[in-house]
């Protein structure tokens, strides 16, 4: 079932971009001064952002075909943890980045550094829901 194979693959992209930002871009843009630091950002995440909630989306649709396909719930529980990224980002993580990107290069600082950190933390969860949307999808395949 080849629906269900490529829902895999795209929630271990997700997975691997969310991992990648947490574990390798991050921390490396945090050691830049301030300006530099959400000078970077910006755009990085603005590149991010889209890449990941059209891999989110595409990953949900997959899963969803495989579920009606199979009939299996594995690959319903898996859409619905892929796509759970949409709302989480809306509400839990929009606040912050809606703070940065209004932040005047100018103005960085320790207020903006702190409210990347957040970001960082809140990315975190971003990360999460892929990895366990990957392993949903595999245990599904895996059946």
């Amino acid at each position: 079932m080849i629906a269900g194979q490529l829902a895999l693959i795209i929630a271990a992209v997700f997975f691997g971009a969310a991992i990648y930002i947490n574990a390798a871009e991050h921390p490396a843009r945090l050691e830049l001064d301030d300006r530099s630091v959400l000078t970077q950002w910006k755009p990085a995440y603005k590149r991010g952002f889209a890449m990941q909630a059209s891999l989110a989306i595409a990953g949900f649709l997959l899963g969803l075909l495989a579920w009606w396909q199979t009939g299996l719930w594995l690959w319903l529980a898996g859409a619905i943890v892929l796509v759970a990224n949409w709302p989480y980002t809306m509400i839990g993580i929009m606040p912050t980045n809606s703070r940065l990107m209004a932040t005047d290069l100018d103005r960085a600082g320790p207020e903006s550094r702190a409210l990347l950190q957040k970001w960082a933390r809140l990315h975190a969860v971003r990360t999460a829901l892929g990895f366990l949307a990957t392993v949903i999808f595999l245990t599904a395949s895996l059946r």
